[in-house]
């Protein structure tokens, strides 16, 4: 195994758990800033739109830029953008530096998978890329929590600081071992990623990702507040509680990658957003006793992302059929779907805290994600009017959130 193959992980490592960690930080930053819950909320929502927004323009518009170089220079970006939350004088500044980092994140991630493949013999290129995005759901089980533990213990600034020390140690690793001259095709033009937004069979598979995960960061986002305000724990509980969703998190991700392999990706995703949507209808009734809240967090992450699988493989397949010239950049507007639904979600969940309270985010959640659910069927219903010829692609395991 290569290196610089471990300097890709590391760098999705420290990306993932920037992107996550500010749940868990969510009333320590409140209280620190003097803002409300949902203010330190749309922290979320910020970044998960500068990834949406600024993966497909910048990843265009360094097209041609030596894909060493721009690793670099993600990277640069990515510790300057927490150097900035650490050293944050103040809400509005917070805001800059969560923006800044988000938009190092969505063109990493867009280049990432080339570079690990060129790595090593084509053979093995499907292993690469899986062990490149093992850093992300390795940054939900261990660098959420960690960081988590650390924001509550020595300030919230110390957690962006250690992430910042990550993102230095990533640029070295890239540096010193990730070869200069690495072959790669430019990535689609603006225009050719719009063409794919004109395809309405595509556009459906982004609303179900988008209201999917819109619905679970309804409540996700508010999970740290409604677990010490509702469920009674201590703040320093709290990392323990998010330790255990992230090792719920891998296994369902796997499990999910299992099912849509053995059902399709429509009966998959249909039964994981039923349970879904179960499992934060219950939250409403579980969340005021700390051992059943316990029990529906560990359910609620081995469903939270067990769908990320299946709508890959999804999208592909209906890129195959609608736009085949664009599968990768159709692939890639799904992983903004996802990003969008962060923020779409995160920044509902913040009005229903504003106007209805914390405990009404779980439910209201559900609904959101029943219509994704609804979304689903009514794609299946299309797929079964005009049945594909081709023999259907079979999905890869994803970590969430790439």
């Amino acid at each position: 195994m290569p290196i610089a193959l471990l300097a890709l992980t590391l760098s999705a490592f420290a990306i993932g758990t920037t992107e996550f960690v500010i749940v868990g930080l969510i009333p320590t930053i409140a209280t620190d800033l003097g803002i409300d819950v949902p203010s330190a909320g749309l922290l979320v929502s910020l970044y998960a739109l500068g990834v949406a927004l600024g993966a497909p323009l910048l990843t265009a518009l360094t097209g041609r830029m030596p894909r060493k170089a721009l690793l670099l220079a993600l990277m640069v970006l990515f510790t300057i953008g927490n150097l900035l939350a650490w050293c944050a004088p103040g809400y509005e500044a917070l805001i800059i530096a969560r923006l800044v980092t988000g938009l190092a994140h969505g063109v990493f991630f867009s280049i990432g998978s080339t570079i690990a493949t060129s790595l090593v013999p084509r053979e093995k290129a499907a292993s690469a890329i899986a062990l490149m995005f093992t850093g992300l759901t390795v940054a939900l089980v261990t660098g959420v929590p960690l960081g988590t533990f650390i924001g509550q213990h020595f300030g919230w600034r110390a957690t962006f600081l250690a992430v910042a020390a990550l993102g230095l140690l990533a640029l070295a690793g890239s540096l010193l071992f990730v070869p200069r001259r690495i072959e790669h095709r430019p990535p689609a033009s603006l225009l050719q990623q719009l063409q794919v937004l004109g395809q309405p069979r595509l556009l459906l598979v982004y609303a179900m990702t988008a209201v999917g995960y819109g619905g679970s960061f309804i409540a996700f986002t508010f999970l740290a507040p409604l677990l010490q305000q509702i469920s009674g724990f201590q703040a320093s509980t709290v990392s323990l509680v998010l330790l255990a969703y992230g090792v719920s998190v891998a296994v369902g991700n796997i499990w999910g990658g299992k099912l849509a392999d053995r059902l399709g990706p429509i009966r998959a995703l249909q039964r994981i957003f039923l349970l879904l949507a179960l499992v934060l209808f219950a939250l409403t009734f579980t969340a005021a006793n700390s051992s059943l809240v316990l029990l529906t967090v560990l359910l609620w992450g081995a469903v939270a992302f067990g769908n990320v699988p299946g709508l890959q493989v999804y999208v592909v397949q209906q890129a195959e059929r609608h736009a085949p010239q664009a599968i990768d950049v159709a692939s890639g507007l799904n992983i903004a779907a996802f990003n969008l639904g962060i923020a779409g979600g995160a920044w509902g969940g913040g009005l229903i805290v504003s106007e209805l309270g914390l405990i009404h985010t779980a439910w209201i959640g559900g609904l959101v994600v029943l219509l994704a659910l609804a979304l689903t069927s009514w794609s299946g219903r299309l797929d079964r009017r005009d049945p594909p010829s081709a023999t259907a692609a079979r999905p890869a395991h994803y970590a969430p959130g790439h």
